[in-house]
């Protein structure tokens, strides 16, 4: 188990990227879910032991892995947003010199270990390509194949998904979830299809702060009976976005569908009910700091 209390990080300036998180994630996939800007990152690299909190504490089935960053190194896989690679070097190659620098052994020697991991990420075919031939997906898998070389205990993967196209983003879907079944996964990312996909608990982050704990099937049931849809003009947006708590501007079939959140039950005329969904959730969070039925998982604001 992963259990992180009041964590705090308080950039010069002063800028407080995260207030007083706390949270507790079993084994499996866990979702953080917030905008650009919104403390994921911080809080990922925190997690991973490359930065120090302000205060607060995580410990890793018990062990505290602020005081002991290489107790913690040796039991993490770690992808984080950016992650570079020596474009001249193959695939395999490129694996074989990040599980040295990891310090990874294997019985059999790293040669057959590196081909283990790039069979089961499925990228034997590209083994002996140069890096710099490969797809954004193609690098993904490849920064996955380090992350779990070791076998890691904890595996926490930043924004894994952006950038992807659609074949490649559901093949990365299937790969995480085999992942995680036997450690503790935790993704970070904007994008909320992930979360729906992957994640059967997911918090929401909002200007470091925690502001809801809760499961994808809860986060929508909270919004039942309080989502309508209708069809807008263009020139009657500006108008119905003054009144009310707009969620989503869709174009279907070239008509401008607009979904609008209604906590107290009246609607646009012409407009009807419609089921939430998950991205409707999200976007009340974003806009209100609150959904109905979640559980709030916020701490005061950090006065710096």
């Amino acid at each position: 188990m992963l259990q992180v209390s009041g964590l705090v990080k308080v950039y010069p300036g002063p800028v407080a990227a995260l207030q007083g998180v706390d949270l507790e994630v079993t084994a499996g996939m866990f979702g953080l879910l917030g905008p650009n800007g919104a403390g994921k990152s911080t809080f990922m690299r925190i997690l991973a032991g490359v930065l120090e909190p302000t205060s607060g504490g995580v410990r890793l089935d018990g062990h505290d892995t602020i005081a002991d960053p290489q107790w913690l190194r040796e039991r993490l896989g770690y992808l984080p947003q950016d992650f570079g690679f020596y474009a001249h070097l193959t695939g395999r190659d490129m694996l074989l010199h990040l599980m040295r620098l990891k310090g990874v052994n294997a019985p059999g020697g790293p040669g057959p270990l590196a081909d283990e991991l790039l069979r089961r990420v499925n990228m034997s075919f590209a083994a002996q390509r140069p890096v710099k031939s490969y797809s954004g997906g193609m690098r993904q898998r490849l920064g996955i194949a380090q992350a779990i070389s070791g076998n890691p205990r904890l595996l926490i993967v930043d924004e894994p998904t952006a950038g992807l196209d659609p074949e490649e983003r559901l093949r990365f879907y299937h790969l995480l979830a085999e992942l995680a079944e036997d450690r503790v996964v935790i993704l970070s990312t904007h994008i909320v299809e992930d979360v729906a996909v992957l994640c059967p608990r997911f918090a929401v982050i909002r200007a470091g702060r925690l502001v809801a704990l809760t499961t994808p099937r809860a986060a929508r049931a909270a919004l039942e009976g309080r989502i309508v849809e209708g069809v807008v003009r263009p020139a009657e947006l500006p108008a119905l976005r003054e009144q009310w708590q707009v969620t989503q501007e869709l174009l279907v079939e070239g008509h401008h569908r607009v979904r609008v959140y209604t906590p107290g039950g009246d609607r646009p005329l012409g407009f009807e009910a419609v089921a939430p969904s998950l991205e409707d959730a999200y976007l009340v969070l974003m806009r209100t700091g609150a959904l109905p039925g979640t559980e709030a998982a916020a701490a005061e604001p950090v006065n710096a």
